[in-house]
């Protein structure tokens, strides 16, 4: 099997394309319409096709044209993590393996350094959609991690349920434009 390893700014995945696509998908499939999305009125100031990351509501906003969005909630960078500006989509990889950045393991030493895609314990959860910023990325979570959304609890990523963050994926491209506002 074709095995795919990716460094972004500490971020570490590592897929098995065929095996890893079938696997979040199973996973996204099993979750059905549970998520929290929403679809929504929103302002046509950003065009088509945008994520905007709203982290006063803890929400992320998909544009989708003529007046109208996805809403999904999210759990953003605790105090002091949380980035505003504008960015873009750098990379998409389901089930990805997850490399614990030095500020993590000076929190949690206790941590592995590489937790392989597809476990139980892995903060990435059924996939990842790295943005170009050093180690942030909107991802999945873990079923002990899903109460952390709707807080400010990350590390400076942007933390989805499982289920909505495979709905963005298959909504999403590389170089679709990220705008995170207060």
């Amino acid at each position: 099997m074709n095995r795919q390893s990716i460094s972004l700014g500490g971020i570490i995945c590592k897929i098995r394309v065929g095996i890893a696509l079938f696997a979040g998908l199973a996973v996204w499939a099993a979750a059905g319409e549970a998520g929290g999305r929403e679809f929504v009125a929103f302002s046509p100031t950003y065009p088509a096709g945008t994520i905007i990351i709203k982290q006063s509501e803890r929400r992320l906003y998909f544009t989708m044209g003529a007046g109208s969005a996805v809403r999904y909630p999210i759990a953003i960078g605790r105090a002091g993590e949380a980035w505003q500006g504008e960015t873009f989509v750098e990379g998409k990889f389901v089930s990805p393996a997850w490399s614990a950045p030095w500020a993590v393991l000076r929190d949690h030493p206790e941590l592995s350094r590489v937790i392989p895609g597809g476990s139980p314990r892995n903060p990435m959860g059924a996939a990842a959609i790295t943005l170009n910023l050093s180690e942030v990325a909107i991802h999945g979570t873990t079923v002990n991690m899903r109460k952390s959304v709707g807080t400010a609890a990350s590390y400076g990523c942007i933390r989805m349920y499982n289920e909505d963050v495979m709905d963005l994926f298959h909504r999403v491209g590389v170089g679709t434009p990220v705008v995170a506002i207060p």
